[in-house]
């Protein structure tokens, strides 16, 4: 597997100031990483989008570490004020913005979910013809360019490894996968072994995530800590440092055949820096020991 980090990861240093987004190409690199994806390009006002892509993409090239994956948001119940075709129209647009940076691959969202006040049916698969529908028009766009495209277990409402298969099936497009992100699951209360053995065949990417995790019928542990779907408490970690079964996710991977890209998604409130040097090394030694 090729080890990866998502500029996500960097995300606190960039908004701080302390590192402009195109720096945290460099960063990866010199932080031994094999490659790295590219989550939401925060461009500077005096440049487009796609000329921003262009400059990474040249960044990347001199630094010499490839970009992975591109990450985008998307929602196809309620994106572009609830037109669909829009909406699909908005995430083709940025399918050729990962053209520009080179990305064999992009990950969008599918929904977050009914509006607030919605009336009628409300479960997922109700909503699951719309967001198969949505998915594959885009699919079908990014096939035509050479970009594959998936989503991730991520948005609560489309978070469960279930859920996830659904709308897999429901595409049933052989440029349609998962980015499977191992932490991500118990934002549904799912664990994460049993929800990988089940997606790993359709991955086309991985996240390793680790999680500080608390049970919700403990007192609310404070600043730093969300709560999951089911009211249990999450807190981002440093890999290896967290409650995540981690090599036992791996395992399913390796199982299935996956050989593809392991990116660290960092989302703690550790330093940045030595959090992701710790992490690279442990999720190393996970990999060897899968």
């Amino acid at each position: 597997m090729q080890i990866g980090v998502s500029s996500y990861s960097y995300s606190r240093l960039v908004r701080s100031g302390a590192m402009k987004q195109i720096e945290v190409i460099r960063a990866a690199k010199e932080g031994g990483f094999d490659v790295i994806e590219f989550s939401t390009i925060l461009k500077p006002e005096d440049q487009t989008l796609a000329s921003y892509a262009e400059q990474l993409r040249e960044e990347a090239r001199q630094v010499g570490i490839p970009i992975a994956n591109y990450t985008i948001g998307a929602d196809f119940l309620n994106g572009s004020n609830g037109d669909l075709k829009a909406e699909i129209e908005r995430v083709k647009g940025e399918v050729d913005i990962a053209a520009i940076l080179g990305a064999p691959g992009m990950r969008h969202d599918a929904t977050s979910g009914f509006p607030a006040g919605a009336v009628g049916p409300r479960g997922f698969d109700d909503a699951l013809p719309r967001l198969a529908e949505g998915c594959r028009a885009v699919t079908e766009y990014a096939a035509s360019k050479g970009i594959r495209t998936m989503v991730e277990n991520h948005g609560f409402f489309c978070q469960d490894s279930e859920r996830v298969e659904k709308l897999m099936n429901a595409v049933g497009h052989p440029n349609f996968g998962t980015l499977i992100d191992m932490g991500n699951f118990y934002c549904a209360d799912e664990d994460a072994g049993k929800a990988v053995g089940r997606l790993a065949r359709y991955a086309f990417h991985a996240h390793a995530k680790d999680f500080h995790i608390k049970p919700g019928t403990a007192f609310h542990p404070g600043e730093g800590w969300f709560m999951s779907r089911g009211g249990n408490f999450l807190r981002g970690a440093i890999i290896g440092h967290g409650d995540v079964p981690l090599l036992q996710a791996l395992r399913a991977l390796k199982r299935s055949g996956y050989d593809g890209v392991l990116s660290i998604e960092f989302e703690g409130m550790e330093d940045v820096l030595n959090a992701l040097r710790i992490g690279v090394a442990n999720l190393r030694r996970l990999v060897e020991h899968a």
